[in-house]
């Protein structure tokens, strides 16, 4: 760095150096105790190697400013008791959110992780402008259940279908949600939720969720495929999230695996030949295409399959199959150990099963398949995984 007049910039150079030290100082002790439930001020000395006046002066700091708090005090046998210290749950807050077809869900977290309030609606916008709307009356029932404003929350994720293109700031890809590929989309919900919002493709969240809290814990390759109304594949590679080059990773709706009668053209030129094959829509379609008579939903198919009506056991049958297809062709490039299944369809044991037969032949290489143990509830809880790491930097920063 150059420095016209050294003489006069040294000096505050030097000011700007301890300022600098103290909220190194702080931020190491703040890393620490997030590290703990509850830990001493002689264990902070003695873990960070900082002097014990340094490690006084830096909690004093970080307890004024409302980022840990006092957890308590053990008493020994002789002098005065050890005082406890701990991250300050309402030190910041994290508003996860899962934008679907059919629901809109959220749930809101502080600091520590722990979940004050969980909600969901049912919609039926026929606009964008109508689904942020119901997003954000969502938004606002969960900060009034916490009793905070939504302007206070510290960092919002929003798990939506699609991908998010950054030379257009747009969703691409996003099916089944009328208008959502408009660039307004997310200038509109940057205005609701503010500039530091982050959006992430809602299975991508899934699979982040069942490897934090769910089946797939401690595995490091597996694959999180979820079908319902749509098809989609969240990747983990040692333990991290797989995108691509594009953000494109897992979107085995586009995959081809043969011929099929059944399927609609057109469908699947639309959203991919996998999954208006597989959905929901492609199931009763299937069953349509059986013969079935009357109003029919996949899961009526799927419950009577199950209680043994043989022309619904061959549609679930038909569709275990495809799915297993699927898998095997995933396996055959990725090699992983574990596929979660999730989604409306995708999560039954009764349907875990028929696609463990299925893809038994299929595969030359161990493969495990389980359900989902997050349910309904893996997007928001990915949502609210990704988004206590950025809150934490937030805090990191303040």
């Amino acid at each position: 760095m150059h420095y016209d007049d050294e003489s006069s910039n040294t000096p505050q150079v030097l000011a700007a150096r301890p300022s600098l030290m103290r909220a190194l100082n702080e931020q190491m002790l703040l890393e620490q105790i997030r590290r703990f439930d509850s830990v001493s001020r002689s264990d902070l000395t003695a873990v960070s190697g900082l002097s014990k006046p340094t490690v006084a002066v830096a909690l004093a700091t970080l307890e004024r400013e409302g980022l840990i708090q006092v957890a308590g005090r053990i008493s020994g046998r002789r002098g005065r008791a050890t005082v406890l210290y701990q991250l300050r749950p309402e030190a910041g807050f994290v508003l996860g959110l899962d934008v679907g077809r059919e629901y809109v869900r959220g749930a809101i977290a502080d600091l520590s992780g722990a979940v004050r309030a969980r909600s969901q609606r049912k919609v039926h916008p026929t606009s964008s402008a109508g689904r942020v709307s119901e997003l954000v009356a969502l938004a606002d029932e969960l900060v009034a259940t916490v009793k905070i404003k939504r302007s206070t929350v510290t960092q919002t994720v929003i798990g939506s279908p699609g991908i998010y293109d950054r030379r257009r700031d747009a969703f691409f890809m996003a099916r089944g949600l009328p208008g959502w590929q408009r660039p307004q989309v997310l200038a509109e919900l940057r205005r609701a939720f503010g500039e530091g919002m982050v959006v992430e493709n809602d299975v991508n969240l899934a699979a982040l969720a069942e490897r934090d809290v769910g089946t797939a814990q401690g595995v490091k390759n597996f694959g999180f495929v979820t079908v319902g109304t749509g098809i989609g594949l969240g990747l983990i590679i040692d333990g991290k999230l797989h995108r691509g080059s594009h953000g494109g990773a897992g979107e085995i709706a586009y995959m081809t695996l043969g011929s099929d009668a059944g399927v609609d053209q057109n469908d699947a030129r639309r959203r991919g030949w996998l999954e208006a094959a597989a959905s929901a829509a492609g199931v009763v379609r299937a069953a349509k295409n059986a013969k079935m008579k009357g109003v029919v939903t996949a899961r009526q198919i799927f419950i009577a399959a199950e209680q043994g009506d043989a022309l619904c056991g061959q549609v679930v049958a038909h569709e275990a199959n495809l799915i297993a297809r699927a898998i095997a062709s995933i396996t055959a490039v990725v090699d992983l150990d574990l596929v979660v299944l999730g989604g409306g369809i995708g999560q039954a044991d009764y349907f875990v099963g028929l696609v463990k037969r299925e893809l038994r032949p299929l595969v030359r290489l161990p493969i495990e398949v389980r359900a989902s143990a997050l349910g309904e509830e893996a997007i928001v809880q990915g949502s609210l995984a990704v988004g206590a790491e950025h809150a934490w930097q937030r805090v990191m920063k303040r």
